[in-house]
């Protein structure tokens, strides 16, 4: 699948992030696809604050909402199929062309009051159904760029800090842009994004050796994926109930709850830092021993968080657990590029990514029904050992059949 003067030779002799950047076209190409993935970031957000705006209802806005993020993230596999079977340069233009008009169709429906509910879900619904899968396509293209395992870990680390970055600077970016227009403006924004970003990746020099595997290379989802992929649910659940966890706590000892932004905010940081942390280390044990050994952190630090006195002391427990996140969810997608093979890294990548957004999606909903029927301690408690359940996916019973 690779070009004849690969950029995989070039291999550092001490592997660093720098090196990364290093490899022939590799900043070109992960800007590009940052300027598209910085998409995701902006478009819930704006979705949520137009239709809302548009209909008056937030029950509306939240039945939208599920439909544009089931669609994104419960078709991701499928669109990562077409990633290995085709090629990014023949099957990323075509999704990002369909969802960045489906995007500009629901802003131009959500711009003024009036439209009738449901061919604002329809038009959502449609749109994520068609979201490319740009955090696969280029975790697949820098297993292609090198093969220095060292050096890969540390592509991904700086890939999922990038990640991060992105999903705080896009909200950030459209409550700017909403000060000043329609809330509805945020979507076509989102659709220039994906749309000119997509096109600045594909036509990148370093897509050159990624071609589609033969038909004898490409397999569904292997076995082997079942540990980075409950793994990845089991943080994707802890995390989404840690958010309301926090509000609750705010609001339980009497804080006021524009404090809680910045909780979460220590979370990200935490996370920041613990992926770059996470890609210097050269670390010695297998990647599912590192696998279970990050969610069994993560798990263990939530679950004493519900101990804080108060919510300075909660913010740094949740700085503590962010160190674990970003180093699990790379190490869970290391550990799929290594099950999958050479005809299915994409679509392995997507199953990660639709686990750990998917746990989230499910987490809100425990964790609303939780925290208004059990003691807030015992919530956390709870939340931790998800992630502490999901650690076992990566011992020793999952080996049989990896």
């Amino acid at each position: 699948m690779s070009a004849p003067a690969s950029p995989r030779a070039v291999l550092p002799a001490r592997p660093s992030y720098a090196a990364v950047l290093r490899v022939p076209h590799a900043r070109r190409t992960f800007a590009a696809v940052l300027s598209a993935r910085l998409s995701y970031g902006t478009a819930p957000l704006a979705v949520l604050l137009s239709v809302t705006r548009a209909t008056g209802s937030l029950a509306v806005a939240g039945a939208v909402m599920s439909l544009f993020g089931g669609a994104v993230v419960f078709l991701m596999p499928l669109r990562a199929s077409l990633i290995d079977r085709y090629g990014p340069r023949r099957a990323l233009p075509p999704m990002a062309a369909c969802y960045g008009t489906l995007l500009c169709a629901l802003a131009a429906l959500t711009w003024r009051p009036g439209v009738p509910a449901p061919f604002i879900a329809a038009a959502a619904a449609l749109a994520g159904a068609c979201a490319p899968p740009l955090g696969p396509t280029m975790r697949a293209l820098w297993a292609e760029l090198v093969h220095d395992r060292h050096l890969l870990r540390r592509a991904y680390s700086l890939d999922g800090v990038a990640e991060e970055l992105l999903f705080v600077s896009g909200p950030a970016l459209v409550g700017l842009l909403v000060r000043f227009a329609p809330p509805a403006s945020g979507i076509p924004l989102s659709a220039l994004l994906v749309v000119a970003g997509t096109c600045a990746f594909v036509t990148s020099p370093a897509l050159a050796g990624f071609r589609p595997a033969p038909r004898r290379e490409r397999r569904g989802a292997p076995r082997g994926l079942l540990p980075p992929v409950v793994v990845a649910a089991g943080v994707g659940l802890a995390l989404s109930g840690v958010e309301l966890l926090v509000m609750a706590f705010a609001t339980e000892h009497g804080y006021d709850t524009a404090l809680v932004p910045w909780v979460l905010g220590a979370l990200s940081a935490g996370s920041a830092v613990g992926g770059l942390v996470n890609g210097a280390v050269d670390w010695r044990g297998p990647a599912r021993v590192r696998l279970g050994g990050f969610a069994a952190g993560l798990g263990l630090v939530i679950a004493a968080a519900g101990l804080a006195p108060g919510l300075w002391t909660l913010m740094a427990a949740m700085a503590c657990a962010g160190a674990f996140i970003a180093p699990a969810l790379t190490t869970a997608y290391l550990l799929a590029d290594e099950t999958a093979g050479e005809g299915s890294r994409t679509q392995a990548g997507a199953w990660v990514n639709m686990a750990v957004n998917a746990g989230s999606s499910g987490g809100a909903v425990v964790a609303g029904v939780l925290i208004g029927a059990l003691p807030l301690g015992v919530c956390f408690l709870l939340a931790g050992g998800v992630a502490l359940a999901a650690a076992l996916a990566a011992g020793p019973r999952w080996r049989r059949v990896a």
